[in-house]
């Protein structure tokens, strides 16, 4: 085990701590394969009983991948990226099928690689502190890690407008979206998981669990659904624009910062998502996705503007919705040259 994730026993309980606090737990590659041995070794141990992830610090479980080090990568060809994604989608594929409870803490910023951490497994808590995004699009990314399925099962249209625009979901909005189950508040969570060792899961999350919180996103539904229904980038965009709703507005606001490609290419992966009959093979798609992805200008392009250089002012190559070819859009679910990801 490396020095970035924490293991250890506490009777029958097997906690792993993100420990990273001052990159917000971000995930390297070491972490991912120390997460995954740490799964493998317990998993037919019949002395741990629950799993538990939470993370150090006050700030968040985690904040997604290591941007800044795909950002390099990429610049070389990107075949470190792309190993990393390929063990990081097997995680968040394991962990949603693992064979004891596992109990993952998304109090804080939980977000990208975080959210695949926690959101596939079958407790996750959240609390009044938690903020929880997909927001690949900012960066020239797409929705992954599994968030492709996870917002195409949302309510209505709510997880088509999380995943172009990168919207943050407040406690209330990821219980809604299914992106949690259980709302503690982080005061109790310590006195939840001291607990965890001396009764079954469900018995000790229910006596601390409370009502969940308001979800601003219900009271969004009907400008959201009707605008996101649309089966096309731009005719969204119109619809937002020509709704009068100021939150629409906003939101039409938001998708023109976006890379023009990534927004084309995400609308397209979650609604072929819909369809998907598994986490496995919504993993896979995005893992094709992803592999172009890197290769493409906009990621660099985008990290560069949000992590780099901090400029916030991406030049996206096609600069307009209008210049993407669909094409190239369906290029993007190609298999790379490497081979696909093969869960099933």
């Amino acid at each position: 085990m490396g020095d970035e994730v924490l293991v250890r026993r506490d009777g029958g309980v097997g906690r792993i701590v993100l420990d990273r606090p001052r990159a917000l737990n971000s995930l390297t590659h070491g972490m991912v394969l120390d997460v995954r041995a740490a799964l493998d070794a317990w998993a037919d141990d019949d002395t741990v009983r629950v799993v538990v992830l939470t993370g150090a610090g006050e700030r968040g479980l985690c904040a997604g991948g290591d941007i800044r080090a795909f950002h390099d990568d990429a610049k070389l060809g990107g075949a470190g990226t792309r190993a990393f994604l390929r063990d990081e989608y097997r995680l968040n594929e394991l962990i949603s099928r693992y064979p004891k409870p596992y109990v993952a803490v998304m109090d804080g910023i939980t977000m990208g690689g975080g959210v695949g951490v926690s959101a596939h497994g079958s407790v996750r808590i959240v609390t009044e502190r938690s903020v929880v995004a997909l927001p690949e699009t900012r960066i020239g990314l797409v929705p992954d890690v599994g968030g492709s399925r996870l917002l195409s099962r949302a309510p209505g249209e709510l997880g088509t407008h999380l995943g172009l625009s990168a919207a943050s979901m407040t406690p209330g909005d990821a219980l809604l979206c299914g992106f949690a189950d259980h709302f503690v508040p982080s005061a109790k969570l310590p006195e939840l998981l001291d607990g965890l060792d001396a009764a079954p899961v469900a018995e000790v999350v229910a006596r601390y669990a409370e009502p969940a919180p308001a979800a601003p996103l219900a009271e969004q539904r009907e400008w959201i659904d009707s605008c996101y229904a649309a089966d096309s980038v731009e005719e969204i965009v119109a619809r937002l624009v020509a709704s009068g709703v100021p939150e629409a507005k906003q939101a039409a606001e938001e998708l023109a910062e976006r890379s023009p490609t990534m927004l084309k290419v995400t609308l397209s992966a979650l609604r072929r998502a819909r369809s998907h009959g598994s986490l496995a093979e919504s993993l896979e798609q995005e893992y094709r996705v992803s592999c172009a992805a890197v290769a493409h200008h906009d990621l660099v392009e985008g990290i560069r503007a949000q992590v780099v250089d901090k400029d916030r002012n991406p030049r996206w190559s096609p600069a307009t919705l209008a210049g993407v070819d669909e094409r190239a859009v369906a290029a993007f679910f190609e298999p790379p040259a490497e081979g696909d990801l093969r869960l099933r």
